[in-house]
């Protein structure tokens, strides 16, 4: 009682000064009246948790003096009589664009446009302009009525909005979504702070990829720091002053799906913070990864449509990823939930804010439970915007945001009366509107019928029945317990009208009215049964939850419903190709146990092993692509001649079918490179292909690659209308190489200047670029180079400049000219990785020839086959075989171009690429002889978990039919229950190559178009 008391002391003082709203002046009369209003016989919501039956809400100015049983009401408080109602704090969403301006899509490139290098943003800023990192939503926020009031109508008091354009956003403000000034309508500003991976409308050519943006994140939060503590003696910049000023904001980073938040995640453990996430509502399909990330996640609760698959072909349009997660996505909150992750929900990305209480309440009805559901909505939101001491709850001292509801927020028979937002009314429903739903007696004079209303207390849906059998729409307006009722009761005479008005007089409807003749009529509908609402949700604690099936991982077709896990295996009598100096071995065992190979030789045993009969089969190590795109998000990073600072690790997508069907064609083991665009690419990312795995499992992080490219690609001679990036010819790729290598030794020296110093105090540390790091790593010779290459001329220029700087080249790639050089590239150290027998699809390919990867190999170059394609890269096995074909190399030697070759370029042949003790179990069983064009693998092992096996496969596929089918059925059932139902898009899935440069298209342009 004493901290009421006090409250309403300090309420008294401040109350004139909040009804003069300070350094404005009036034109008017001053009213100076405390408002003071309070809600009897209530069942309040304070929080989630904490519920007071029979209760009053006091409030005054805005603020909440008590919401609790026996409150003593204040003389001239406005009394307002509850009873059978609800009170709920007003709901908060963390993800809006409320009140911000809209955001308009310049061009950004395409065809018949020059790309924009530099950025066209005027002042002292930073060098891109998709790091806006100085826009502050609380300067730019404007109220927008109708937005307010749409929001309003769901019960929503406040939220966090903030501009969505750019990789960095900057700041976010807290408003509420009252009508009056945005002087009192902004909350908190700075609230939050904003990044993304979308550049939005920045015209500026970098970053055109995932692993671009996430490099010039990873380079702003370094460019940041050195900018606090050093850089401001050397530049001025506003962006960086920004960001610095920001970052102990609340962070939120939004994801466009699972993978990205995940991608994300990473980089806040690299700077060491915790973001709140913006999901994308597939967070269920890899919950484990998705909770050991830690961050609070704000889950959208858009569902996919059913597709209208009753065409059989349509159907075929149709993944079943997509058909599951149509399937699964309403349980994503219920998954979250019981997982124990934080989250909040949101109405954003909704196509029509109206699906906001459908669909939680369709996620009620997939486990969610109702406490945390309203939890999300009020008092996660504001603790983590660390404001729970204003909104979130109705506890005393809070702001009055609160809403006043017929029944639980979640039923569907719910009526939102009021929204109550600062103690200012806004209403939504008469709470004075009474509830007529049910049966009635009719009676019209002399002839007798029924009235039956039903549908929403708030919109009734009425019905005439007359003779028993004739069923009548009328239209009908009830309001303030007034009715009027038009209809014809005869369809044959369709303008002859009935016209009733009365009132509500007890349970009875009453009044009179007149016919189509003008006849007086005296009618009374007399109360016989209540209506009965249908059951519109499921209670997860009294209803089964409905079943959606598991997870699939990955999560498409031939996924696993659990990851794969490392067995102990037994291979027996097979003919054993072992690609080291014991060569083949017939009639022979192999034991895998933990992940290695533990034992080679005849008549082995063990007692718990899985085995496999390998009688009249061939074991071989595992396949090696070193050459490979498949399972990334992007390939090129184009924007600039060098991107050395992007790493294919950043975009590695373990849910790429490929993944399978490689596997599918022995391969374990890929270098997912970058492209060909650039004269210096970005950082490789060597994987062990994991189908099941995540992407942190999937890498070798031991192997540190970098790809570099000659000719066409580079000097986009492909590009016609690229003719402003440097280099754009074959001597500027020469002199990119000398300039970066440069100033990379220079920035490396200045490293170990400030390193060697034993007293660094007042001696700034240099700025740290991710990019000279990354070159001076191959100075250091701790990364190695794979270069891109076709002409001669250009692989002795790198090699001479190879030479020049003291740094070796690890690989030339493709080398379709190796042949000519094959002296030189021995010289040199350098490996060969090439194609089998392509030629002739570009002018620089012209001399190449099926001999080229067996006269390396005679020459002694260590040299392997790859693949640069999806497709090639299931048949690499055949592809080493052409070297018998065209080279007669011996079969053994061919095989190790495609196994211990690539491990050895690779520089990974102490782990893998063998069949030798102590090495990782890659392996596959072969059903023929593993040249053979008619060789396919039985098992595919890696790293002793079965990752493929044709009964396997021959399982999954009945298991996909099956899947298929079932939800093929659901989505037409679904679609004959009235849901809706959209024609499947026809998708095709894009292979990448070392030239493909996404993100650049104009708007509006269609990829492939």
């Amino acid at each position: 009682m004493k901290k009421i008391i006090t409250l309403l002391i300090t309420l008294a003082v401040t109350s004139a000064v909040r009804a003069q709203t300070p350094t404005f002046p009036r034109n008017g009369v001053y009213d100076e009246r405390p408002e003071m209003y309070a809600f009897t016989n209530a069942t309040i919501y304070v929080d989630a948790r904490t519920v007071v039956e029979n209760a009053t809400l006091l409030i005054k100015n805005g603020i909440v003096v008590a919401a609790a049983k026996d409150v003593q009401i204040p003389s001239g408080t406005v009394v307002t009589d509850l009873k059978g109602r609800r009170i709920y704090p007003a709901l908060i969403d963390m993800e809006s664009d409320y009140g911000m301006p809209e955001i308009a899509r310049g061009q950004r490139g395409g065809r018949g446009f020059s790309p924009q290098i530099e950025s066209n943003k005027k002042g002292a800023y930073g060098w891109n302009q998709a790091v806006n990192a100085d826009a502050e939503a609380g300067k730019i926020f404007t109220l927008n009525t109708t937005k307010a009031d749409e929001l309003r109508k769901l019960g929503f008091g406040a939220v966090l909005t903030h501009h969505h354009d750019g990789i960095v956003r900057g700041t976010g403000a807290l408003v509420s979504l009252s009508s009056e000034s945005e002087n009192s309508t902004v909350l908190r500003h700075p609230a939050s702070f904003h990044l993304s991976f979308s550049k939005g409308t920045s015209t500026q050519q970098y970053p055109n990829s995932p692993m671009g943006s996430m490099a010039l994140l990873r380079q702003t939060y370094y460019d940041a720091e050195w900018y606090k503590n050093s850089g401001k003696n050397v530049e001025f910049n506003l962006s960086l002053e920004a960001f610095n000023k920001h970052t102990s904001l609340p962070t939120i980073f939004e994801a466009t799906d699972k993978w990205s938040l995940l991608r994300a995640d990473k980089l806040g453990d690299e700077f060491k913070t915790q973001y709140i996430f913006r999901g994308s509502g597939d967070e269920y399909q890899r919950v484990d990864e998705i909770k050991a990330a830690g961050g609070s996640i704000i889950v959208p609760i858009n569902y996919p449509s059913a597709f209208d698959v009753e065409d059989a072909w349509d159907a075929d349009n149709v993944s079943l990823a997509e058909m599951k997660h149509w399937e699964m996505a309403p349980a994503n909150a219920a998954t979250l939930e019981k997982a124990g992750v934080n989250f909040v929900l949101t109405s954003a990305l909704l196509k029509t804010k109206t699906e906001f209480w459908p669909n939680l309440r369709k996620a009620i009805e997939h486990g969610l439970s109702e406490t945390k559901a309203l939890e999300a909505l009020t008092t996660i939101p504001a603790q983590l915007l660390q404001c729970s001491d204003k909104i979130g709850s109705l506890k005393t001292g809070t702001w009055a945001n609160f809403i006043i509801t017929s029944g639980s927020i979640f039923s569907a028979d719910n009526i939102l009366y009021e929204n109550w937002i600062r103690g200012k009314k806004y209403v939504i429903n008469s709470l004075s509107q009474t509830d007529i739903r049910g049966t009635y007696q009719l009676n019209l004079n002399d002839e007798k019928g029924k009235l039956v209303i039903t549908g929403k207390p708030d919109k009734p849906d009425y019905q005439v029945v007359l003779r028993d059998t004739v069923k009548i729409t009328p239209k009908v307006t009830f309001l303030n317990d007034v009715i009027s009722i038009n209809f014809q009761p005869d369809r044959r005479t369709p303008n002859a009208t009935t016209r009733l008005t009365g009132y509500l007089e007890g349970t009875t409807l009453k009044g009179s009215g007149e016919n189509a003749k003008g006849e007086a009529i005296k009618w009374a509908a007399t109360f016989q049964e209540a209506y009965k609402a249908p059951e519109t949700r499921r209670d997860s604690t009294q209803r089964p939850v409905p079943n959606v099936g598991k997870p699939l991982y990955p999560f498409v077709g031939f996924g696993n419903t659990e990851k794969p896990k490392s067995e102990t295996i037994l291979v027996k009598n097979a003919t054993v190709w072992t690609s080291e100096d014991a060569g083949v071995l017939t009639n022979t065992d192999v034991l895998v146990e933990n992940g290695k190979i533990t034992k080679v030789g005849k008549n082995l045993s063990a007692a718990t092993a899985r085995v496999i009969d390998g009688t009249g089969k061939h074991l071989t190590p595992g396949i090696i692509d070193e050459h490979s795109h498949i399972a990334l998000a992007s390939v090129n990073e184009g924007g600039q001649s060098s991107s050395a600072e992007v790493r294919m690790s950043d975009v590695v997508n373990p849910d790429d079918i490929n993944i399978y069907r490689q596997l599918a064609g022995g391969v374990t083991m890929s270098q997912l490179l970058h492209g060909s665009a650039n004269s210096i690419g970005g950082q490789s990312a060597v994987v062990k292909l994991k189908w099941g795995s995540n992407v942190n499992e999937m890498l070798v992080p031991e192997a540190q690659y970098i790809k570099f490219a000659l000719g066409e690609n580079v000097k986009q001679s492909n590009s016609p209308n690229a003719t402003i990036r440097y280099p754009q010819t074959r001597m500027g790729v020469e002199q990119v190489f000398y300039d970066h290598f440069i100033r990379a030794r220079e920035y490396d020296r200045s490293w170990d200047a400030y390193n060697s110093m034993k007293n660094k105090i007042g001696v700034p540390a240099p700025r740290r670029d991710i990019e000279l790091e990354t070159l001076a790593e191959i100075l250091n010779g701790k990364r190695f180079i794979t270069c891109h290459s076709y002409v001669q001329s250009e692989i002795n220029m790198l090699i001479k400049v190879a030479d020049s700087l003291g740094f070796k080249i690890n690989t030339f790639t493709h080398i379709l000219e190796g042949y000519k050089v094959a002296d030189k590239m021995k010289k040199h150290g350098v490996a060969g990785s090439s194609f089998a027998d392509w030629w002739a699809y570009k002018m620089e390919v012209k001399d190449a020839i099926p001999y080229n990867a067996a006269i390396l190999a005679k020459v002694g170059v260590l040299t392997s086959i790859n693949s640069d394609d999806a497709e090639m890269a299931r048949r690499l096995n055949q592809e080493a075989a052409k070297a018998v074909e065209y080279g007669g190399i011996a079969e053994t030697e061919a095989l190790k171009m495609v196994t211990i070759n690539p491990a050895k370029i690779l520089r990974l042949d102490k782990r893998t690429g063998s069949i030798k003790v102590g090495k990782d179990a890659d392996l596959v069983l072969w059903n023929n002889h593993p040249l053979s064009i008619y060789a396919r693998p039985d098992y595919t092992i890696v790293e002793g978990a079965i990752c493929y096996s044709t009964d396997g496969d021959d399982k999954r596929r009945g298991e996909v039919e099956q899947e298929r089918a079932r939800l093929i059925q659901k989505m037409i059932s679904a679609k004959t229950g009235g849901a809706t139902a959209v024609r499947p898009p026809f998708r095709r899935q894009r292979m990448w190559h070392c030239e493909d440069v996404e993100g650049i298209m104009a708007e509006g342009e269609e990829e492939g178009k």
